[in-house]
């Protein structure tokens, strides 16, 4: 994740500087994310080779899944002697360097300035010291207060108070079940290894480490759930005031984080600009300090636009040309610019500054905002930013946005830091955002199938994945749905290979209803295929056998020969496990479809021999029968 590890190169290019040094490194023509001479979003398809299908083959629990992203995937009882060996915990030196390849990417260009941490001593011994003692914390605070940094600080702290470390977590947008293999995955080391659901509660429960979990979006009795099956971990979350509390009966300690006092915010703006503040300015910052209850973002957004103000001072034509607006009006004022005297903000400016901050940028940190409102809020990876954008040093523009205090870390990666969507959105950033997101759906889709992209990379890109196919369903626009069926077919099996399967089932359901819009029957049945393969690893037979059922049905339709085989082998190994009959005769709903009678010898569910897979070894005269 980090642009100066100099690893593998997964995307084809690097990221650390510019000049002669790094237009020698800019993307070759084999390059997946090279911008063609057809285009920004064009790979070129006038020196195509053929790409081989990546097979992964991962053991879930007692089955061994073979991820086929042509005709489907496969699951069978894992055969003696392919068992895993029991994971090995990592060693401190692994974690730490897991931390680094899983925290999000530097940004581009100068350093920001380091700001302290004003006002939070107390709150940092308190929950210091609750943590030494093993008690779990739920610190509670409005978007913008600070919360990742207060956490960062904590965790800094406590890093030799338990076993296994200290061990970050990002709760957005994720299940318990999330986190729990989450959690699973960051203290062991078993690569391609899956573990069931007691498999997975047998290996959380003997861990003990100090769990920071940041952007929490559970409550109740899920919360409790998390807590129930980790007893020897002690929790650090952070979350928003509107998630729902824990339990009357939970033994969590609740901290409470308001905003900074007046002088701090001062002192934090002041830290921003790096330098004191005039008179002027010190009476603006007030105002803004009761207007905006204290949130340090928004004094470090007002900081950069006290710095835009300093060179707009400098120079007066410092953003000429950047919007296609005359630097006349600056900052929305009627004041003549003289290239000495540059009126402050006005207070609701400054209150909502992310419009008049993006309007100083450059064009291609613009489109990046346009790019990530149509996302949801989701920033794609700096990487990508050339390809999507169209200019090959458009991955600088992340560099811009984090400096302007309009990012936010969210696990590997960043997004548009709270509030940020609403003030853009407002001005007009979202009014193409359909074919913004369809633009990167379709890059989405080429990217995440090009056999140099490793399953991880893509599951670190997953959210902003499933936000393009999320924008695009429903939708009446021309090919819409399509793109969508085209990303989740090509994203899907990376994500089962990287086993995220929480990102797999979105995708696919996403995909599956995109297919249904769009009446691509065969995209639909192998959806159906994969939700029923997941069912069948994650324990849920009923579930399973509905969604090879309706698979099946679509696939003798369409005289899918390898598909329907494949389907009735997973569907017959849930007949194995469930100890219900094979169905027999016509699957309900084609029976007056005809298909063309053909003989298929369907090898034995590896396992022991039962009614079932005997019944599927003999030979039939209907695909669907």
């Amino acid at each position: 994740m980090d642009p100066t590890h100099r690893g593998p190169e997964e995307y084809g290019r690097d990221n650390d500087g510019f000049g002669e040094e790094a237009d020698r490194r800019r993307p070759s023509a084999s390059s997946p994310l090279r911008p063609s001479r057809g285009g920004p979003m064009s790979p070129d398809f006038g020196q195509q080779t053929p790409q081989q299908a990546r097979v992964v083959r991962l053991i879930s629990g007692a089955h061994l899944l073979t991820v086929n992203p042509v005709d489907g995937s496969e699951v069978e009882l894992c055969p003696p002697g392919e068992e895993p060996e029991p994971p090995a915990r990592r060693t401190a030196a692994q974690r730490a360097e897991r931390e680094r390849a899983t925290a999000p990417p530097v940004p581009p260009g100068p350093p920001a300035p380091r700001l302290p941490l004003l006002e939070r001593a107390e709150e940092r011994e308190r929950l210091v010291r609750l943590l030494a003692r093993g008690r779990s914390v739920r610190l509670t605070g409005p978007a913008g207060s600070g919360r990742t940094t207060l956490l960062n600080a904590v965790a800094d702290d406590c890093a030799d108070l338990a076993p296994d470390g200290v061990v970050r977590l990002s709760g957005y947008k994720r299940t318990v079940t999330d986190l729990l293999y989450g959690l699973y995955e960051a203290v062991h080391d078993a690569p391609l290894h899956r573990p069931d659901r007691p498999g997975l509660l047998d290996g959380v429960r003997s861990i003990g480490a100090v769990v920071v979990l940041d952007d929490l979006e559970v409550g109740g009795a899920a919360l409790e759930e998390l807590l129930d099956a980790t007893p020897e971990c002690a929790y650090l979350f952070a979350t928003d005031p509107d998630v729902a509390a824990p339990t009357a009966d939970s033994y969590l300690e609740e901290v409470f984080l308001a905003g900074l006092g007046r002088s701090s915010s001062i002192e934090l703006l002041e830290r921003v600009v790096e330098r004191p503040l005039t008179d002027e300015e010190a009476n603006w910052a007030g105002d803004l300090w009761f207007e905006s209850e204290g949130l340090p973002l928004r004094f470090v957004q007002a900081g950069a636009l006290l710095r835009q103000r300093d060179m707009l001072r400098t120079d007066p034509e410092a953003y000429e040309g950047f919007d296609g607006r005359s630097t006349d009006v600056p900052f929305g004022h009627d004041e003549a610019v003289d290239g000495v005297h540059i009126p402050l903000p006005s207070l609701g400016e400054g209150a909502a500054p992310a419009a008049l901050l993006a309007s100083r940028l450059s064009g291609p940190a613009r489109d990046t905002l346009r790019f990530a409102v149509a996302l949801g809020g989701e920033v794609p990876h700096q990487a990508h930013l050339p390809a999507l954008v169209g200019d090959t040093h458009a991955d600088a523009a992340l560099g811009e946005l984090a400096g302007c205090g309009l990012l936010s870390p969210v696990g590997p990666r960043y997004r548009l830091a709270a509030g940020v969507v609403a003030q853009l959105e407002a001005a007009g950033y979202g009014e193409d955002s359909t074919d913004r997101a369809r633009t990167a759906a379709q890059h989405y889709a080429w990217w995440a199938g090009h056999p140099s992209v490793t399953p991880a990379r893509a599951t670190a890109e997953a959210d902003a994945v499933i936000a393009a196919m999320t924008r695009l369903v429903p939708g009446d626009g021309a090919g819409q749905t399509s793109a969508a069926v085209l990303l989740a077919r090509s994203a899907s099996p990376a994500f089962a290979a990287g086993l995220h399967w929480g990102a797999w089932e979105r995708a696919l359901r996403i995909g599956q209803e995109a297919a249904r819009i769009a009446g691509e029957v065969a995209e639909e049945a192998y959806f159906h295929h994969e939700l029923g393969v997941l069912a069948l690893c994650d324990g849920n037979p009923d579930r399973a056998r509905a969604e090879l059922e309706t698979s099946i049905s679509m696939r003798g339709v369409l005289a899918d020969k390898s598909g329907a085989v494949a389907g009735r082998r997973a569907l017959a190994l849930v007949a194995d496990l469930s100890g219900g009959p094979l169905p027999g005769g016509r699957t309900p709903g084609v029976e007056d479809t005809a298909v063309t009678p053909y003989e298929v010898t369907v090898p034995p569910v590896a396992g022991p021999a039962t009614a079932v897979t005997q019944a599927l070894s003999r030979p039939y005269e209907d695909v669907t029968a």
